[in-house]
């Protein structure tokens, strides 16, 4: 039987959005967020970040630095007793001079290529899967995956909301944030079996 995920956008909505981070010192992660993902796991569904990192791209930081902040999230979180699944990450930026990072990707969202990898990975069913975000591209992520794409209201989610509302795609829910946005998946996920 295939997995179901919930995947979540890093920065903006398990964490402060600092721009781009080059270090985890300047990583300050949402308190709400150790609980959110411990419930999820409790749940029984895999916690897996996707996150574009076009600081990359751009020379800002090297794809060291960024694994060493995903390293030290997931540690932060473990000693919250919460288990981030994977964190995948785009290091792409189009307008890159470094051509290992210039052109065109499949895993910048809101394409699917990172999803795509970790259901290889993991063997998830996207169609039963979830997408949490506070940017329009995480809500065309869950959408163009074929999962339910939920907009936190943290981050830029409220300045999202507008333009969601006024362009689209619209998330199936809205949460104020990542805890919420946790909980009401894991009573969906209750009222479906």
């Amino acid at each position: 039987m295939k997995k179901r995920a919930v995947f979540l956008d890093r920065d903006g909505t398990l964490n402060e959005d600092a721009g781009y981070p080059g270090n985890f010192g300047n990583i300050t992660i949402y308190p709400a967020s150790f609980a959110a993902v411990r419930r999820l796991n409790e749940a029984g569904l895999l916690a897996i970040v996707i996150s574009n990192q076009s600081g990359v791209g751009r020379g800002l930081f090297g794809e060291a630095e960024v694994m060493d902040i995903h390293g030290k999230m997931a540690a932060a979180f473990a000693s919250h007793g919460a288990r981030l699944d994977a964190l995948y990450y785009c290091p792409h930026f189009e307008g890159s001079a470094d051509p290992r990072y210039a052109g065109g990707c499949d895993c910048r969202k809101p394409k699917p290529g990172l999803a795509l990898r970790a259901a290889a990975d993991f063997g998830i069913d996207l169609d039963r899967s979830y997408m949490i975000g506070d940017k329009p591209d995480d809500i065309a992520f869950g959408r163009n995956i074929g999962a339910t794409p939920v907009l936190v209201l943290t981050g830029q989610g409220t300045d999202s909301r507008r333009r969601l509302r006024a362009q689209g795609p619209a998330p199936c829910r809205e949460a104020a944030d990542v805890l919420a946005a946790a909980r009401w998946i894991i009573r969906r996920e209750k009222r479906a079996r």
